[in-house]
């Protein structure tokens, strides 16, 4: 395969998955976590790195 061949076949997969988890996807922006969650007071939760020691 090609450079060009490989390149479309990856813009077109990662286009395909866009499409995809858009149409799937329950797109409520009230509910949604916010991107950035500085100074907003939500703590981190879910990784091992957010349980700091006491």
């Amino acid at each position: 395969m090609t450079r060009r061949v490989t390149a479309a076949l990856a813009a077109a997969f990662l286009l395909a998955l866009a499409v995809f988890d858009t149409a799937t996807a329950d797109l409520d922006p009230y509910r949604a976590p916010p991107a950035l969650a500085l100074g907003s007071g939500l703590t981190s939760g879910g990784a091992h790195c957010s349980a700091l020691p006491r």
